[in-house]
């Protein structure tokens, strides 16, 4: 007992100062991740910073520039922007369709909506021009209705998103949505008719301070969705954040316009513009992504990521073509995971549904590249192996069987496998599948030790 006191009273300094040790490595550790994340967020705010000052230098000097644009091409560019608009609202709602993202939604109708009043807009300005100005300059309304609106609309699709992200009733979902934004748009249309017009003041520092207005909705906008992408990171999310900063500096460009058609008014435009173009690149990418992810489910297996049993008959048909016209044998293999009734009854379904899964991971990573594993039935697999005769195919079954049995979980677990080669054993899907699993089931019931007979496992389930 007394050498048993002196252990213990050795051992507890020892586990003191290892645990001392171990927190203090792990601060010093801590701390210097802190460190280094703070001088990536300074950097990135000295990029930010250094690269606002350089805008607002070129917009104070395109102030002052002679400049002014055709009134032709503002009128492209607005037509541009309303293309890309509608288009973007296209694409948004068949985002929503497959998503039921309900950002996608509201952005779609306000795109929509903003599309419409820049088409009044550049129609109104074009008739305009001709028009010898009678008074001071003031600010087109439609212009700044269209604007706040789109500014309004991505604030509030954040909120909305926050509260509830995912639309259950599609239907019911667009209706309310044309009711949100139908309302919006009415409340900023009677809020603009009822103010005063507004001014453009030529001599002034800010020709058009209304536009910072603009400039701070999109800036909140724009943090908003800087912050939204700490949960959602995609190629639409992303658009939808450098289409916001990209508002910021057209309004901002846009306060420095002195009358209609001066450099800052036209790169403001511009700005405008590009906005609508990221933000559709950004759907664009991201309903070809959901495309892809579509047809590949579509074409796979969700429990074991093998192919299912509509690729295996396209993959069989493509080998049938192209031997046929080569006269390359290929081989079936149809597997069949022993005793799984016995597992789901013995230890639950969940550890069946895992036997399975461990029978697949074999499958997609002891495979040739050239050769396409699928999910038969429930638990049954089959493996297409082109230019592979008999032998190729029971040494490639047996080195699965091998895997399977050896793959380190409980319980252990065997397949049974059947055979058919082309054409020796059929020249047609249907009978090549119906010689493997006979030879399969024959396998499984007699235990035969031959060549094309022969069970191919190593030990049996537990």
């Amino acid at each position: 007992m007394f050498n048993s006191t002196i252990r213990t009273s050795q051992t507890v300094p020892s586990v003191l100062l290892h645990v001392w040790v171990g927190s203090y490595f792990e601060g010093i550790v801590g701390t210097s991740s802190n460190f280094w994340g703070a001088v990536h967020r300074f950097r990135v705010s000295i990029l930010w910073v250094l690269g606002a000052s350089a805008f607002f230098f070129v917009v104070w000097t395109l102030r002052f520039s002679p400049y002014r644009s055709d009134l032709l091409l503002d009128t492209y560019l607005q037509m541009a922007g309303g293309l890309i608009a509608f288009t973007f609202a296209a694409n948004a709602l068949v985002r929503f369709r497959g998503t039921h993202d309900r950002v996608s939604l509201i952005l779609a109708f306000g795109f929509v909506l903003a599309a419409l009043i820049e088409a009044a807009t550049a129609m109104t300005a074009y008739r305009e021009a001709y028009q010898a100005p009678t008074g001071p300059l003031h600010v087109s309304l439609a212009w700044m209705a269209g604007r706040t609106l789109l500014a309004v609309l991505l604030i509030v699709a954040l909120g909305v998103e926050r509260k509830k992200p995912i639309a259950r009733d599609a239907g019911r979902e667009i209706a309310a949505a044309t009711l949100l934004v139908g309302g919006v748009a009415y409340l900023i249309s009677v809020i603009y008719f009822t103010v005063p017009p507004m001014r453009i003041h030529t001599d002034s520092i800010l020709p058009r301070p209304w536009d910072l207005m603009l400039a701070a909705l999109f800036l909140v906008s724009a943090v908003g969705y800087s912050w939204r992408l700490n949960r959602v990171e995609s190629a639409f999310d992303r658009s939808l954040y450098f289409a916001a900063v990209l508002n910021v500096a057209c309004h901002l460009a846009a306060s420095e316009s002195q009358q209609p058609l001066d450099a800052p008014y036209i790169l403001s435009h511009f700005l405008m513009v590009a906005s609508y173009a990221i933000v559709l690149g950004g759907t664009l990418l991201e309903n070809a992504h959901l495309f892809d992810e579509v047809s590949r489910l579509a074409k796979s297996d969700s429990l074991t990521g093998l192919a299912n049993h509509r690729r295996l008959i396209e993959v069989l048909d493509a080998e049938l073509q192209r031997s046929g016209r080569t006269g390359r044998r290929f081989s079936v293999l149809l597997l069949d995971l022993d005793g799984l009734k016995k597992i789901n009854d013995r230890l639950g379904h969940l550890v069946g549904s895992r036997a399975i899964q461990r029978v697949g991971y074999v499958l997609r990573n002891y495979c040739r590249a050239s050769d396409t594993a699928a999910r038969y039935g429930g638990d049954e697999f089959a493996l297409v192996l082109p230019e592979a005769g008999e032998d190729e195919a029971l040494q490639a079954a047996a080195r699965i069987c091998e895997r399977v049995n050896n793959d380190g979980e409980k319980p252990v677990i065997s397949v049974s496998v059947g055979v058919a080669v082309y054409p020796r054993d059929g020249t047609t899907i249907e009978r090549l599948l119906s010689v493997a699993d006979h030879n399969l089931y024959d396998m499984k019931l007699h235990d035969h030790r031959g060549v094309r007979h022969m069970r191919f496992a190593a030990g049996q389930t537990t």
